[in-house]
């Protein structure tokens, strides 16, 4: 294991490329995920305005009736698969022009080739996807002017607070890590006289799978605000830091390092 570990830290895929390859996947996957939410949202606020009809039995007259077939649909961040939700709309007396339909707005009928992802990930850090700008970055995304509604926007706020939440929780016992990546990324949303720094880790594991292992906020990238979320990293069961950390000049986060994992190895990028 230990030949394996430092064959794979001395070999080419400690890299630049690398670094870009793992955010690339990331960005794809997140964007994925965002699509999805979107989608998922949009139904809801649309099904919930006719999910209270029934019919002269008390049945239900509007219900929800599975998904479409997978689409795969090209985007910034990659190729990605949706499924469009659908419904059943049974009242009597409707014809079928009568009849509901859900139409996403957020995956339109047809998409045209997107910007590629290196210019899209700029893109998302210098919006910092704000309330208002979920409409904006979906547009860019997916190449195609999108419009959410202000009902819809609350719904995906609250599905990724609570995801949030419950990732930030999760348990780390057993996880060993071959390398981080580490690095502080300021947004231009500026909160009392700082601007807003997130402390990310991407991790990779000893098969070579990449996971985002930590994103949390801070005051700005200081030896303490590391050392915070290094030690909610410990308190989760991460007993033992990466065999090597990849970061920048930040002695915040070297200094942290030293006193929550000091058998880890520092490579400066």
């Amino acid at each position: 294991m230990k030949d394996f570990i430092r064959n794979f830290i001395e070999s080419p895929h400690l890299s630049v490329v690398s670094v870009e390859s793992s955010l690339g996947e990331i960005v794809r996957e997140g964007a994925e995920k965002l699509v999805k939410m979107a989608v998922m949202a949009e139904f809801e606020n649309f099904f919930s305005q006719y999910s209270h009809l029934t019919d002269q039995k008390g049945k239900q007259s509007v219900v929800r009736n599975g998904y479409h077939q997978e689409r795969t649909v090209m985007t910034a961040a990659g190729n990605i698969r949706v499924k469009i939700p659908r419904l059943s709309d049974r009242r009597e007396g409707k014809g079928k022009k009568e009849r509901l339909r859900f139409h996403s707005k957020v995956i339109p009928p047809y998409l045209r080739r997107a910007n590629e992802v290196d210019d899209f990930i700029p893109y998302l850090y210098l919006k910092g996807i704000s309330s208002g700008d979920f409409s904006d970055v979906l547009s860019q995304l997916l190449g195609e002017k999108v419009s959410l509604s202000a009902q819809t926007v609350s719904r995906l706020k609250q599905k990724w607070e609570i995801e949030f939440s419950e990732w930030s929780q999760r348990d780390l016992l057993g996880k060993r890590y071959v390398y981080w990546w580490a690095d502080g990324v300021y947004f231009n949303i500026r909160m009392e006289s700082d601007r807003s720094c997130m402390l990310v880790i991407i991790g990779v594991l000893s098969d070579g799978t990449k996971e985002l292992v930590a994103v949390e906020e801070g005051p700005r990238e200081s030896e303490l605000s590391w050392q915070n979320l290094l030690l909610s990293l410990k308190r989760r069961g991460l007993n033992h830091g990466p065999l090597l950390a990849i970061g920048d000049g930040a002695l915040g986060f070297w200094n942290a390092l030293k006193k929550e994992y000091p058998d880890s190895r520092h490579q400066r990028c």
